[in-house]
């Protein structure tokens, strides 16, 4: 069986690198551009394509199974590959009682995009990865032979789709920024830098635990670390998809000036890391910065 034709849905690849002129960063000498992953598809965005291509192309024709919480962006752009490709999907949803409930924005769209949803309780999808787990849920789900995916996307064949970010942005700057919550894109994008080129990483969740599964997936994808690779996990604003009228103001205030739409969950922090980190001194005069922007906020209306 073979894979999907992914050349057919148009990606705009290599993504455009563009230059806002921001004077928080200017006037420390520091020149910052914007990789712009989220103009790559208009619906499986930035690095939610290069996670899903391989894995889709992997997956040859298969169900997909992944797994996700009630808002996570990864089984929207799932559920959004299954309906252009024309691929079964089903989505594990963490949270037994959210079954009983009206399906919020998020999930809807996950259903209109035709992904079949499959709640399991709290207990059984923190165990999600454990062997006998995963057969007993696959299995409830009715999807025993189905392709699974991890939650947010990053095995080793989303952490080699990521490697060609890296490749992208040799010889443009000397610093690669990008924000983190499993680690998988700054795991391929490191490994694809040139000598001399330096990822720095911002966790979005808080507890530090994330340079050990970078490590770890590099291992899987290329047999050992690669790259050149830093983590700063000062701003994450209190966790996932934790947020505050600081950081609200900020990204209002990036909009406005540059007319890029921020994405919170992820691209805010980023955003907001970069500029106290400039005002801090942390990046040379004379560096240029580069700001992967990974996504951008998905529609929340649902298609009719």
């Amino acid at each position: 069986m073979t894979g999907p034709d992914l050349t057919a849905l148009h990606p705009r690849l290599p993504s455009p690198l563009q230059e806002p002129a921001d004077e928080r960063f200017a006037r420390h000498g520091v020149r910052l551009l914007l990789k712009r992953d989220d103009l790559i598809h208009p619906e499986l965005i930035g690095n939610k394509w290069r996670k899903l291509a391989p894995n889709l192309t992997a997956a040859a024709g298969r169900t997909v199974v992944t797994f996700g919480g009630a808002y996570s962006n990864h089984l929207r752009a799932t559920a959004a590959a299954g309906r252009l490709l024309g691929l079964r999907t089903i989505g594990v949803v963490r949270g037994q009682e959210l079954s009983d409930r009206p399906l919020n924005p998020s999930l809807a769209r996950c259903t209109a995009d035709g992904m079949r949803l499959h709640f399991v309780d709290r207990s059984t999808y923190r165990h999600k990865t454990e062997p006998d787990t995963l057969a007993r849920v696959l299995h409830e789900a009715g999807a025993s032979n189905a392709y699974v995916i991890p939650e947010g996307g990053s095995n080793a064949e989303a952490v080699r789709g990521c490697r060609a970010l890296g490749e992208e942005l040799r010889g443009h700057a000397d610093v690669i920024a990008l924000p983190c919550g499993t680690g998988g894109t700054l795991a391929g994008l490191a490994a694809g830098l040139a000598p001399g080129q330096r990822a720095l990483g911002i966790p979005v969740l808080k507890g530090g635990f994330l340079g050990a599964d970078i490590r770890s997936l590099q291992h899987a994808a290329f047999g050992g670390p690669r790259g050149d690779w830093t983590l700063d996990d000062r701003f994450h604003f209190g966790g996932y998809a934790r947020t505050s009228p600081e950081l609200d103001a900020f990204a209002r205030d990036f909009e406005e000036r540059h007319g890029v739409a921020v994405e919170r969950v992820y691209v805010a922090k980023l955003l907001y890391g970069l500029v106290t980190l400039a005002g801090e001194g942390a990046f040379p005069r004379g560096a240029t910065v580069a700001a992967v922007v990974t996504g951008r906020p998905f529609p929340s209306a649902v298609p009719a």
